[in-house]
């Protein structure tokens, strides 16, 4: 049973679920819904496309859903199904409270869905998944629960079409304090972009360059050339601006206008012939089509005609669930569009570039209708008002011709986007300097969905400081967390961070690293804006013969601050020994106590700190084991860890326990047997046959340690089986998913491994021993020196070492 209580606080029973019709998405598969929600576990959203009953369970629905659950496992895990189907299942994010309310928000834009934490959406994001065969029907959301009560109170549908900042003011605020007057200067500021589309320039006179005169009375209707000409067949030239249409009555021209500019018009019955015959006169295809139509079936059934009421038609847009966007919601010929931009043709301003010169010429209309700020620019008296030129500067003219050609097409050109993220970024400065919503939010969500460790870096230079782009801000701060060695470590980009941004990835929970020497090593850099890559030994070197004031300049107060967020008390002693002596202790006082603080720690314990709950002091949650090679054969590799329980147990053959799986591009046979690899006893015949991929033939044994787990390769060991077929070309590779793979080692006419038996190890070096892995695989590239059987990838053994999570 639900029950209503005062200040909208919903109490959700057991296994059931709250529908409003209030809450709706304004667009399908696209919005936000921000709460407060009170429980001990499993607060519940089930995203659908249409409204449930009370009874309703999402566990019983065999329609397409969403279903993303905050605190199941009794408050220990993040769940997100799919039609009833796991696909997320995280530790440790999104948990619940049962002291107190806890304010969440959850998004979904095509598939990709957000969830945070706190009041304001697309801030303190706290984890992210993109469906790969998105659902782009969900649009109401339910309120459920398990086996436990759910309060849910203040909970808030959001759209998301516009800026982030004006989604703020529809959530409900509480008992946040605002300054007098906020509100509504919000209000005014946002109200007439939020509705900002072409039915604005219906019959306006702003930017108009052409006139109907209508009827006997000589009405004048203003009107735009681009919009016509992409829209039908009308008597427009450069030199002539007037149409005469003396036999047309203004209602008619008035709804055929009104279908161009917004999609939909109604006019009676009686003169529904009159539409038909001027649309077919200027050639508006579109409307023609639909007045025969309705024509046809008031034909057909006398009885759906009714002389009192107006017919309405409405243009079918290609997105049946969304608002109807500038082009293809409208019934504007999109080439034709493009070869205005093309040519230039009917153009009224001329936009130059400092430094560029002329770079475009496009109309005032298409600009406006995309852009607010333009919009304001050639309506409000402004220089661009009457003239036909407007300057610009610090502007990238390839940015600015992609966002024009985003402006006539109402698509992202991918191919040259993706040749360049430089481009990307730039173009996402402008969607948000200009205000251009819908290529903002396209630019994002191409932006999350090829962001890698690589990018990561340059992106947060630029989002940084745009306020609209927090939610790929957090998701950059996380990525970079989670994979600091790296970051860290291919390239000197970070160093290029501003203060507040690498100190929030440095603080970040997420933070996962090999060892704490390598953040002080960061910050050490980072302070420095070093050229090269180096650890603490060089700036040791360097800090003796200058002061830190000096090396590090306006950034020493910062490194200051950062270090203090350096783990010291983990790393070993001798190393925390060599840091007490070093220069860097004997300059910089807080580096020197941070140290001995550690030192003390170590020697001596929690003795005189048992107390202290900083954070220096504990490990990190998302920290990596080291498994170290010692020998060929040893006990310290990966897949000896799983076959223990990863330290439990004593070893079980790790592939019988089904702690890995081991894959060969074979069928298994009695010689192509997973578990002989993963085995501690020596096997006279095992291979892996070939098999033909993408036209090349090959071999290969392939290892997934687990769903739950990542390893930073730094090592691996093979051992050739009883025969002679040596291998001479083979790379080790690493992949996420199993269907991607980057080359962690490539071996070309490596002859090391040539007597029956022979173990063989080889280390993993540069970048990409610093990538996380979940599967990895040996990868014959061309014949063993077996004459008779060349592709057979002779192996009996196999071992992984390095970082493993």
């Amino acid at each position: 049973m639900m029950e209503m209580k005062e200040k909208k606080f919903l109490t959700v029973a057991p296994f059931e679920c709250a529908w409003r019709k209030d809450l709706k998405f304004r667009e399908a598969g696209r919005g936000c819904v921000a709460f407060e929600a009170f429980a001990h576990n499993d607060v519940t959203l089930v995203f659908r496309e249409n409204v449930g009953s009370q009874h309703y369970h999402y566990k019983r629905d065999n329609s397409p859903h969403y279903t993303i659950i905050l605190g199941s496992h009794r408050n220990k895990r993040l769940k997100i199904e799919v039609d009833g189907k796991p696909v997320v299942d995280v530790a440790g994010v999104g948990l619940c409270s049962s002291s107190a309310f806890q304010s969440y928000w959850i998004s979904i834009y095509d598939g990709l869905i957000s969830i945070g934490k706190g009041r304001y959406p697309f801030q303190n994001l706290v984890f992210q998944w993109l469906d790969s065969n998105p659902n782009c029907s969900v649009q109401y959301v339910g309120l459920s629960s398990w086996d436990k009560h759910v309060g849910y109170r203040n909970v808030n549908v959001l759209p998301l079409r516009h800026n982030h900042i004006s989604l703020w003011k529809h959530v409900d605020c509480g008992e946040l304090e605002v300054e007098e007057g906020a509100e509504e200067y919000l209000k005014n500021e946002f109200t007439d972009y939020e509705k900002w589309d072409l039915a604005n320039f219906l019959e306006s006179w702003e930017l108009s360059d052409f006139v109907f005169i209508v009827g006997t009375e000589e009405r004048p209707v203003p009107a735009h050339k681009a919009i016509l000409e992409a829209s039908g067949n009308f008597p427009l030239s450069s030199s002539e601006d007037v149409a005469h249409l003396q036999d047309v009555n203004y209602p008619v021209l008035h709804a055929l206008l009104r279908y161009i500019y917004t999609g939909r018009t109604q006019i009676p019955e009686s003169q529904l012939g009159s539409l038909r015959a001027l649309g077919l006169h200027f050639e508006v295809v579109p409307l023609v089509k639909q007045c025969e139509e309705t024509m046809e079936r008031f034909k057909l059934n006398k009885k759906l005609f009714d002389s009192g009421k107006n017919v309405e038609l409405s243009y079918p847009s290609t997105r049946p669930h969304c608002c109807a966007t500038f082009p293809s919601g409208l019934p504007v010929n999109i080439q034709k569009l493009k070869q205005l931009h093309l040519t230039g043709q009917f153009s009224d301003a001329s936009i130059y570039i400092e430094g560029q010169g002329l770079v475009a010429q496009p109309h005032k209309i298409i600009l406006s209708l995309w852009s607010f700020p333009f919009a304001k620019m050639f309506t409000n008296g402004m220089n661009e008002t009457m003239s036909s030129e407007v300057s610009l500067r610090d502007v990238s003219p390839e940015a600015f011709k992609a966002m024009l050609e985003f402006m006539y097409s109402g698509e992202l050109d991918m191919e040259v986007i993706m040749d360049s993220s430089a481009l990307l970024l730039q173009l996402l400065f402008l969607a948000d300097q200009f205000g251009v919503t819908l290529l903002h939010q396209e630019c994002c969500k191409t932006l999350l969905e090829c962001l890698s460790e690589d990018s990561v870096g340059p992106i947060l230079q630029v989002v940084s400081s745009i306020p609209s782009c927090k939610l790929i801000e957090e998701t950059c701060k996380r990525k970079f967390a989670m994979h600091f060695d790296y970051c860290t470590t291919a390239s000197l980009d970070f160093v290029l961070l501003d203060e507040t941004t690498f100190t929030d990835i440095i603080q970040h929970p997420d933070l996962t690293v090999t060892s704490e020497e390598k953040v002080l090593n960061a910050i050490l850099m980072w302070g420095l804006r070093a050229k090269e890559f180096y650890g603490w030994e060089v700036v040791d070197d360097l800090i003796i013969n200058s002061a830190p004031g000096h090396l590090f300049g306006e950034r020493l107060p910062s490194v200051h601050h950062m270090l203090g967020f350096v783990r010291f008390p983990l790393l070993l002693c001798a190393l925390l020994k060599k840091l007490e002596k070093s220069s860097i202790s004997r300059h910089i006082l807080n580096f020197d106590n941070l140290v001995k603080e550690a030192i003390n720690y170590v020697e001596f314990g929690l003795a005189g700190l048992e107390n202290d709950q900083n954070a220096r002091f504990q490990h990190r949650r998302s920290s990596y084991k080291e498994l170290q090679y010692i020998c060929d054969g040893d006990s310290y590799g990966v897949l000896y860890f799983a076959g223990t329980s990863y330290g439990k147990h004593q070893w079980v053959n790790p592939v019988l326990s089904k702690r890995i799986t081991i894959t060969a591009s074979s069928p298994p046979s009695r010689y192509t047997d997973p578990k002989i690899l993963a085995s501690r006893t020596y096997q006279g015949t095992s291979f892996a046959g070939p098999r033909m991929e993408d036209g090349h033939r090959c071999a290969w044994w392939a290892v997934d340690i687990g769903q739950d787990h990542q390893l930073m390769c730094n090592y691996y060991t093979l051992r050739q089986d009883g025969s002679r077929a040596y291998m001479r070309s083979w790379n080790l590779q690493g992949s996420l998913d199993g269907k991607t793979w980057t080359n962690l080692r490539i071996h070309e006419n490596d002859q090391t491994v040539c007597k029956p038996g022979q173990f063989a190890s080889w280390p993993i070096v540069g970048p990409n021993a610093l990538l996380p892995f979940r599967f990895f695989r040996v990868l014959l590239t061309s014949p063993t020196t077996d004459a008779s059987n060349p592709w057979n990838f002779s192996i009996c053994f196999l071992e992984l070492y390095g970082y493993f999570h």
